[in-house]
């Protein structure tokens, strides 16, 4: 819950909820009574995406490639996984060189799975998007939570839609631990068909 101590108004406008999520989070103390109150609502994949933008950058990353690795497809495509590996290197040790590597492998691999929206996800955590050497460009504030929310979303649904309920729980209890200052991580399932 330390690390999800932040305001929830000032997240509001990414999280694009319906009235009855806006009027569920209505007061909340903080980001994690929100989480806390979407879930208990039955929004897990909205409690995600809140806490997808709460979350400090880099442990929304590391929850990102937890999330990824819980879930494997049948066979992991080298670039898939090979941007899984840089991103959770970047998350070790936040290094520029590792930052950018993370966005070529997510984009040579097509960004099809949750390993390509971890990477990127490293990416937009930096303080800029712009090549090295480049003058300086700042990413979004908002954009590591768009890149963590849209691997949770992939890896939920992967292989098997019908698994997604169940998997945003398991995903929200590494949150728990992450929040905690754990490692978050989860038991590996069965690989997915896809």
């Amino acid at each position: 819950p330390g690390k999800l101590s932040g305001a929830v108004a000032p997240l509001l406008p990414w999280l694009e909820l319906d009235p009855a999520g806006q009027a569920c989070l209505r007061g909340a103390a903080d980001a994690a009574e929100g989480v806390a109150r979407l879930e208990r609502q039955g929004r897990a994949a909205d409690a995600a995406r809140l806490a997808a933008y709460a979350l400090p950058k880099r442990e929304a990353v590391w929850w990102a490639c937890m999330a990824a690795r819980a879930t494997p497809p049948r066979a992991l495509a080298p670039l898939e996984a090979e941007a899984l590996q840089a991103a959770e290197s970047w998350v070790r040790r936040a290094d520029e060189a590792v930052r950018h590597r993370c966005m070529a492998l997510a984009m040579e691999s097509g960004c099809r799975g949750p390993e390509a929206w971890a990477a990127v996800a490293a990416f937009w955590s930096g303080r800029s998007i712009a090549p090295p050497g480049a003058t300086p460009v700042a990413p979004a504030a908002h954009l590591t939570g768009v890149a963590v929310t849209g691997a949770l979303a992939l890896a939920a649904v992967r292989g098997d839609a019908a698994r997604a309920a169940a998997r945003y729980e398991r995903f929200l209890s590494a949150l728990r631990d992450i929040a905690a200052g754990g490692a978050g991580r989860l038991s590996v399932e069965e690989p997915a068909w896809s």
